[in-house]
């Protein structure tokens, strides 16, 4: 997965670089916020860890151009900082659109951690997405088939990604239309054979 890196000072930059890259991410390096929103605008990648104070366009400028970016999947935004300070910075920096703050100087596991959760919500995102486009069902076994599982039961499906187990019953108007007059139809057939 590619990570775009956002970071005005040299040696934090390649800290983050270095450890991306040993944790197997592809690296994108921007020196500052506007570089950053061009490379991202011309290619999107679904994690950015920004710097929030950088010259000309801060971290949370980045971060509200990239949210503010029609037909993009959901990027996940990492703010690094050097102190958070109060909470008035935390609301404005959540409602700038940031999913997650790391301070400074880096923690390599605190890195990592944020990426594992990134990484967990960037599937559950990408799925989301699966589902709002349309499923196939199959006309005579009423399968589905969700990309990279396969063909499944309506139920084993409702199960696996919503949690909802099923039971079966038998709709009154089918019942009614249906099953009740062909019960009806074999009742007479046995009766009048003496079975």
């Amino acid at each position: 997965m590619q990570v775009l890196i956002a970071e005005d000072d040299f040696i934090s930059r390649k800290l983050l670089e270095a450890n991306l890259s040993q944790m197997g991410y592809g690296v994108s390096i921007a020196e500052n916020g506007e570089d950053a929103w061009q490379q991202f605008n011309a290619q999107p990648t679904r994690i950015v860890v920004s710097d929030w104070l950088m010259p000309g366009m801060d971290g949370l400028e980045l971060c509200q151009k990239i949210r503010a970016r029609e037909n993009t999947d959901y990027t996940y935004f990492i703010m690094l900082t050097a102190n958070i300070g109060e909470d008035e910075n935390y609301f404005m920096a959540m409602d700038s659109g940031v999913d997650d703050f790391l301070t400074k100087p880096l923690d390599r596991n605190q890195l990592q951690i944020r990426l594992r959760v990134a990484e967990r919500i960037l599937r559950s995102t990408s799925r989301i997405q699966s589902l709002e486009t349309m499923l196939t069902i199959c006309a005579y076994t009423k399968r589905i088939n969700f990309p990279e599982e396969g063909w499944q039961t309506i139920e084993d499906f409702l199960c696996n990604h919503f949690g909802i187990q099923l039971s079966h019953g038998v709709d009154p108007g089918y019942y009614e239309t249906h099953i009740k007059p062909e019960l009806a139809r074999l009742t007479a057939k046995h009766a009048g054979t003496g079975k």
